[in-house]
């Protein structure tokens, strides 16, 4: 391929993925408003118009800002590729006197801070206006910032090792460095789920046992009948930063963890706590995300085999913009195919979205399938609706937007599938 023909296919696809995104978006928010001021037919005895209409006007105000981040997010792209930011950023430390490798190093970390900086006023937008406007954000301009500071600190301390650890061996590993890369991916990706539970998500919220009571039986019988080895029950601080609810399950082997939000316990009752837990447990019965960690395990092999052809080719650099006088100096440093191959991948991959979202909602439903088995599926839907009225969901999505992006499914179409289980008739379509 030449730089040019490269050039070509490179801003074809950005200029698709940027036209798709935005006419989804504008679809979503045309659709949500067309629906404003009626309650779907199915929700209409359980939620009232005035939550209905402001979780309309809450996804509609999501969808303007993600138009802006994505318009944003685009020039970035272009300014960083053919207006010549990395070009500028890969001859100034070149320049400088230290090791390849460790130039690589401040590359990446110079490239980092750039899109860090254009990306927090959308993050602050969304906290303290979107978020403090409909009545969800709990969060002190402090704490966000506080909160800034630690997520750049687990950043460095643990992705520092790990890009060090990839660029050197891109260096010195041969041609089968990929391979090597590759294993060192997924050791940390195994390091991450033992750490988090324990040692990175206690660094952002407090994390308490589960008090004794009702919701604390109901849970450890249905672990018991699952057949679920004990895993840690605890209750999350949530309410510190927002007034969002949910539960999760995390971690593996002794680092497993099951995580309420206290704004959720405030709001289910127990058998609705235990029917969403049931939901959660499915997930980990099913083998689901032992499954995604395979197909993430495959894909990402792929994309490491990828990019080590591509970091061979010259007109891989020079079709993302790198000038002919800084081509020698870029291919002789595995950092600057690396960011060159971050950067422009996402735009390749946009079309694949729909496929992830589509596995990710077969996998809710069989969930949910598997919680009316081992819970009450009445008591499921009615924890689903009132999830959905307190985190101001939509009830009416446009289906498209929701077939390319949701990784759930869509509300109606969720209950309605819960219910035929409840009847025994054949499930729904996951799509």
């Amino acid at each position: 391929m030449t730089p040019i023909g490269f050039t070509a296919l490179f801003l074809a696809a950005l200029a698709a993925s940027l036209a798709v995104r935005v006419w989804l978006s504008r679809r979503q928010v045309a659709h949500v408003l067309v629906h404003r001021d009626a309650v779907p037919a199915a929700f209409a005895s359980r939620i009232g118009l005035a939550a209905h209409q402001k979780a309309a006007d809450y996804t509609v105000a999501k969808q303007r800002l993600a138009i802006l981040n994505t318009l944003v997010d685009a020039a970035m792209l272009l300014l960083m590729t053919f207006g010549g930011g990395l070009g500028l950023i890969i001859g100034w430390t070149a320049a400088i006197a230290i090791p390849q490798l460790w130039q690589d190093v401040l590359l990446f970390a110079v490239t980092g801070i750039f899109f860090g900086l254009v990306s927090l006023p959308f993050s602050w937008w969304q906290t303290f206006r979107i978020e403090e406007h409909f009545g969800f954000n709990r969060t002190t301009l402090r704490l966000w910032l506080a909160d800034l500071a630690k997520g750049l600190a687990v950043a460095v301390v643990l992705g520092l090792p790990l890009l060090v650890l990839v660029l050197w061996l891109m260096r010195t590993a041969g041609a089968l460095w990929w391979l090597w890369a590759w294993s060192a991916w997924m050791a940390f990706q195994l390091l991450i789920l033992v750490l988090y539970p324990t040692l990175i998500a206690p660094l952002f919220n407090k994390f308490t046992p589960l008090a004794e009571g009702p919701a604390r039986e109901r849970i450890e019988a249905l672990l018991a009948r699952c057949g679920f080895t004990r895993a840690g029950l605890f209750v999350m601080d949530g309410s510190k930063r927002s007034g969002h609810g949910n539960a999760y399950f995390t971690g593996f082997g002794r680092a497993k963890r099951i995580v309420f939000f206290d704004t959720l316990l405030t709001r289910l009752v127990p058998d609705e706590i235990e029917a969403v837990l049931a939901h959660e447990l499915g997930h980990y019965k099913l083998k689901h995300v032992a499954k995604r960690v395979a197909w993430s395990a495959a894909l990402s092999l792929l994309v490491l085999v990828l990019l080590a052809w591509l970091a061979r080719e010259p007109w891989f650099y020079a079709g993302l913009g790198i000038p002919d006088a800084l081509l020698a100096v870029s291919m002789a440093r595995p950092g600057v195919a690396l960011e060159l191959f971050l950067l422009a991948l996402p735009v390749f991959t946009f079309a694949l979205e729909p496929l992830s979202a589509l596995y990710s909602r077969k996998h809710e439903f069989e969930a949910d399938a598997y919680a009316t088995r081992n819970a009450d599926a009445t008591a499921l839907t009615q924890a689903l609706v009132k999830l959905y009225e307190d985190n101001a969901a939509t009830l009416t999505p446009d289906p498209l937007h929701s077939a390319f992006y949701d990784s759930h499914p869509p509300a109606a179409i969720r209950i309605a599938h819960i219910e035929s289980l409840i009847r025994g008739a054949p499930a729904l379509s996951p799509a």
